[in-house]
């Protein structure tokens, strides 16, 4: 079993035992390694994110919250083979791209049988040119829409005229392979949408912003038909 396989396994193991703890020891025995190397994928879990923690004292051990993990997901290789084709499309200027690269770890490791051997197959058939996106700028992104806090921008618009803006993030637009950030520029008192590889520079102001209707600020512009993609129209509200 390779590192990855393990660790997801770890976490299936303690949301079966919740709300009980299991010990390290039990743990190395149930994957065959030594208590050693248990002990430091539970402190990477607990570095990735994952909600394990350790229970001191006698009869103690390592637990994890059941509410906050998902339960395994079955896939037909039809959906294993769409799902890694979807990610493979995901590159550095994509809003999110690295959570999306460690759920498709996660998917990857949880899958066996028929699903894993269609998506490893396909996975092996694509290729892609790197795509440059700047980090930094991505994150601030994420986090000021995750957080709905207002975002100082430097942009260059399509006629090479660079300006800094004052803005409060609505939503992502992706459009003929590129995506837009849309919001309300408070420079500009008006929606606008920043095409993201134009966006120079982003820094979080820490200021919360005022909600903004989406579909208002795209109402008498070029992406008024916008709708949600047909594989998340599900999930929105």
């Amino acid at each position: 079993m390779n590192r990855t396989a393990r660790l997801y396994g770890l976490v299936e193991e303690l949301r079966a035992a919740a709300p009980r703890s299991l010990t390290v020891a039990v743990l190395a025995t149930r994957f065959e390694v030594s208590t050693r190397t248990v002990q430091r994928d539970l402190q990477t879990l607990m570095q990735a994110g994952v909600p394990v923690r350790s229970v001191p004292g006698r009869g103690g051990g390592w637990s994890i919250d059941p509410e906050t993990t998902l339960p395994p997901i079955h896939l037909t290789a039809d959906e294993a083979s769409a799902l890694t084709a979807a990610l493979a499309a995901v590159d550095a200027a994509t809003p999110y791209a690295g959570a999306a690269r460690t759920a498709a770890q996660k998917i990857t490791a949880s899958m066996t049988g028929p699903a894993s051997a269609a998506a490893r197959e396909l996975a092996a058939r694509i290729v892609a040119l790197p795509a440059r996106g700047d980090a930094a700028i991505r994150t601030a992104v994420e986090q000021s829409l995750a957080g709905n806090t207002v975002l100082r921008l430097s942009y260059t618009d399509a006629a090479g005229h660079a300006s800094d803006r004052v803005v409060e993030p609505a939503g992502l637009l992706t459009a003929d392979g590129r995506w837009y950030l849309i919001a309300w520029c408070r420079t500009r008192r008006a929606g606008r949408g920043f095409r993201l590889d134009r966006i120079a520079a982003a820094a979080p102001t820490g200021e919360r912003a005022q909600p903004r209707d989406l579909a208002g600020l795209l109402r008498g512009s070029a992406a008024v038909g916008a709708v949600h993609p047909a594989a998340l129209a599900p999930l929105a509200p």
